[in-house]
C-alpha cells in the first residue's frame, strides 16, 4: 500500500492536477488538516528535482494563505470552530498559557513552530485567538513556512537522486520515521503549549 501511494505521488508530479492537490493539502494543513504537505512535496520534488523550488514556493504561498484562515478561525470563530479544533487535538487546557506567551514571544513562537513538525494549525488558530498582529503573523509565517519548504527544496534539488534511491530501497522505514516525527510533533506541542 505504501508503495502504491508513493508511486502515485511520484507519477502525479507529471500531472497538472498535482499542483492543485499539493496546494490544497498545504492550505488545509495550516488551519485544520493533520497531514503535512511534505507527503506530496517530497515525492514530487524527487520525481522532478528541477521543479522543487516551484513546489516549495507553492507550499509557502498556500500554507500562509491557510494560516490566515487558521488565524481567522482563532480570531472570529474560536468559540465554535477554533475551540473544537483545539479540543480535537487535545490542547484545550493549554491555550491560555500559549496565548499569554504571545505577548512576549509571539514572533519566536511563529518562527520556531513554523519550522518544526509541531502542528502549525495550533500556531495559526492561537495567533488569531491571542489577537497577534495579523501583518506580523503573515510576515513571520512567510519566513517560517518558506524556510521549512525551501530547505526541503534545496536538499532534494541537490541530493535528490541519492535520497530517492535510499527512500525507494527502504520506503517502509522512511514512512515509519515520518509518522514518528508527525506524532512527535503533536507530543512536543502538547508539552510546550
Amino acid at each position: 500500500m505504501l508503495r502504491r501511494i508513493y508511486d502515485w505521488c511520484i507519477d502525479a508530479a507529471h500531472k497538472p492536477y498535482a499542483l492543485w492537490i499539493l496546494g490544497m493539502v498545504s492550505f488545509a494543513e495550516s488551519s485544520f488538516f493533520p497531514i503535512p504537505p511534505d507527503v506530496m512535496l517530497i515525492p514530487m520534488s524527487l520525481a522532478r528535482p528541477e521543479r522543487a523550488w516551484f513546489y516549495a514556493a507553492l507550499c509557502t504561498v498556500t500554507s500562509v494563505a491557510g494560516g490566515v484562515v487558521g488565524y481567522l478561525i482563532g480570531a472570529v470563530l474560536y468559540d465554535s470552530v477554533g475551540h473544537w479544533l483545539i479540543q480535537l487535538y487535545g490542547y484545550g487546557d493549554k491555550v491560555e498559557a500559549f496565548r499569554a506567551g504571545y505577548a512576549e514571544w509571539g514572533a519566536w513562537i511563529i518562527l520556531l513552530k513554523g519550522l518544526t513538525p509541531i502542528p502549525y494549525k495550533l500556531v495559526t488558530i492561537t495567533s488569531g485567538f491571542a489577537g497577534y498582529d495579523i501583518w506580523s503573523f503573515i510576515l513571520f509565517s512567510i519566513i517560517a513556512r518558506g524556510g521549512r519548504f525551501f530547505i526541503v527544496a534545496v536538499v532534494l534539488n541537490r541530493w535528490g537522486d541519492v535520497i530517492r534511491e535510499q527512500i525507494e530501497k527502504r520506503l517502509t522505514m522512511w514512512v515509519s520515521l515520518a509518522a514518528v516525527l508527525l506524532v512527535a510533533g503533536f507530543v512536543i506541542a502538547a508539552r510546550l503549549v
